[in-house]
Order: structure tokens, then sequence, then C-alpha cells
């Protein structure tokens, strides 16, 4: 019996040694010292033993059972600091490598152009004033000279939310120069930018929704030149010195007198193409002095102060800025257009 539990530790150790993984291991430790491993079977048999032969063969088995665990914990060591270093070798990283270039977004050409409103306006002392995008009547129409049974009210040109038309998604940013007029101290110089709903069809200069920014000054002694000088100083800051602008006479309910302002066609140079609709010129925006019925809606004394007010597009001054030729690039998120930017 002692000369086969040696020869089981002969095996045993030999087994160990040939091991190239840890699942061997942990195979060859049942095999040998499992509950139905070799071991096992060997000492069953010292039943058959005498007294005198049992404690030194218990001595033997231990120690061959020792010995077998700690072959397989040294080698379990080895192994695993093997694979550790396989393992680090092959996913060794050269960081002298140069790294792959990372694309960066960068500004929407729209929202570009926004900023550089912004700037243009905060510098010459303007406040932004940002307001809801859902509506009352009162301040979308009402307040702005827009009675009940006046044509902008109609349900076909603009979104309305309930039946009596007193909410609705807003058509203008304007409700926000009243909300100035109410709640700001005088004198007034605002900008309010924010997105606007209306019924239009989708073409190269529509759409349902788009930007818009509007802006108000309410002071005493406010004129007309004083309008058409500080949307020349915009434009021009925008789009260029040489840029060409012409005022129209116009007609808005909120202004009196009103007029819009055009821009030469950046297209076509004023010869007539697809952008202007041949006209070349471009429609910017509207404007005007304050109506003095909106101002005594707020509360204000038209005989002591006077305003102007403008409302433009952001869309169509990105497609002057960028030489952009259809409105709808600018939704239509791909990337082929925007990386151009």
């Amino acid at each position: 019996m002692k000369d086969l539990m040696k020869k089981l530790r002969e095996q045993a150790v030999e087994a160990i040694h040939e091991a190239q993984d840890v699942e061997t291991l942990e195979s060859i430790r049942v095999k040998y010292l499992g509950k139905k491993g070799e071991m096992t079977s060997v000492l069953k048999k010292m039943g058959s033993l005498s007294a005198e032969e049992r404690p030194a063969m218990g001595k033997l088995a231990n120690e061959i059972k020792s010995e077998i665990e700690e072959e397989l914990a040294q080698s379990r060591r080895t192994l695993e600091e093997r694979m550790l270093q396989r393992r680090l070798e092959s996913e060794a990283v050269d960081v002298t490598i140069p790294g792959s270039r990372i694309a960066i977004g960068h500004e929407h050409p729209m929202y570009s152009v926004l900023d550089k409103l912004k700037d243009i306006f905060v510098g010459m002392g303007f406040e932004i004033l940002e307001g809801p995008e859902v509506e009352l009547a009162d301040y979308n129409f009402t307040k702005l000279n827009t009675p009940e049974n006046h044509p902008a009210r109609e349900w076909t040109d603009t979104f309305y939310f309930t039946e009596d038309s007193n909410i609705l998604l807003r058509t203008q940013t304007s409700p926000m120069q009243i909300r100035a007029m109410e709640e700001k101290p005088l004198p007034i110089r605002m900008i309010s930018p924010g997105r606007v709903y209306r019924k239009d069809e989708v073409d190269a200069t529509h759409s349902p929704m788009f930007h818009q920014i509007e802006g108000m000054v309410i002071d005493k002694g406010v004129t007309m030149g004083d309008l058409k000088a500080t949307l020349n100083l915009v434009v021009k800051q925008i789009y260029g010195e040489n840029t060409v602008t012409r005022f129209r006479p116009h007609h808005f309910p909120f202004t009196e007198p009103s007029c819009e302002l055009d821009i030469r066609c950046h297209k076509c140079g004023g010869k007539g193409c697809p952008t202007c609709k041949g006209e070349g010129w471009i429609e910017l925006l509207g404007a005007g002095m304050v109506h003095p019925k909106v101002l005594r809606n707020c509360g204000i004394d038209p005989d002591v102060y006077s305003g102007w007010a403008f409302g433009m597009g952001l869309e169509r001054l990105a497609l002057g800025e960028y030489k952009i030729n259809d409105l709808r690039l600018i939704y239509e998120n791909d990337k082929r257009f925007l990386e151009q930017f």
C-alpha cells in the first residue's frame, strides 16, 4: 500500500507539471484528491491494515496529500502569472503611436448667426428676453392691436389648442414686447429670439416652424430715423459694409408707420434667381414705429414715449450669411451640408 501511495504521488506531480492551464489543474485535483479520487480509494483500503501499520500509513497519506496540494498551488500561481503576461502582451498599447483624430461638432449655421446678432445688440445696450412658445391670444394678437375679427387670427393661419381660440402656438416673438412693456421699467431696449409657428407651406424660403428674433426700443424722442439707422448698422455688420438695403412701405397692425427691409439677393446679385423668386431682392424683416394703441394697451402714454420694433427670421439671415439657396437644408441634419460650415 505504501508503494501504491508513492506511485500516486509521482503520477500526480508529473501530471501537475505537464498542465498548461488552470482548468487542467482543477481536473487533476479532482482526480487525485476529490471525494471519489485516487487517494480516497487508497485510503479506503486502510481497514485491511493492522493496528500497528495504520498510524504510519495515515501519516504518509497526509504528507502525500499536502505535497500534491502544494504542487497544485505552486503550479496554479505559475500558470496565472504566465496567463497574465500573455494578456498584457496581447493587449499592449503603444502610447507613442498618434491617436485617431476625433471628429468634433460645431455650431449650427443658424445659431452662429443668432449669436452674432446677440453680440451686436448687446453691444448697443439691448437686453435679451425669452418667452413661452405656447402663448395666450391676448398677447399674441389682441394687445398687439389685432382684434378678434382681424384676418391674422384665422384658424388657417396658425395652430390653436382650444376651441375658444385663446391658447395657441405663437406666430411671432412679439408677445415678449408686450410682456416687456408691462413688466420692465422705461426706457426699454430688448430683443427676443425663439421658435415661432405658422401654417406655411414648405418651400425654399418658408416653413411651418422657424426661428425669429424681434427687437424693440421704447423711450422719449424715438423716431423712424433711429429705426432705419439701427437696422442698417445691424445688416452691414452681418453681411458686410457693401450690403445694399431698401425700405418699403408696408402694413402691420402693431406699428404705424410700418415698413419692410430687403437686402439685394446674395445669390444672383440682384439679377433674379429661384432664391429671390426672380425679384433680385430678399425680404429680411418687418419693422415700424410702435402703434400708439399698443403703447396704451401696456399702460404707456404715447404722447410722452415712442418706440420702434422689428421682427426677422433667423433662417433667412443664415441663408444670406452662408449663401444657402434652400431653407430646407437647415432642418435636414445632413452632415454633408452641415460640415461645410
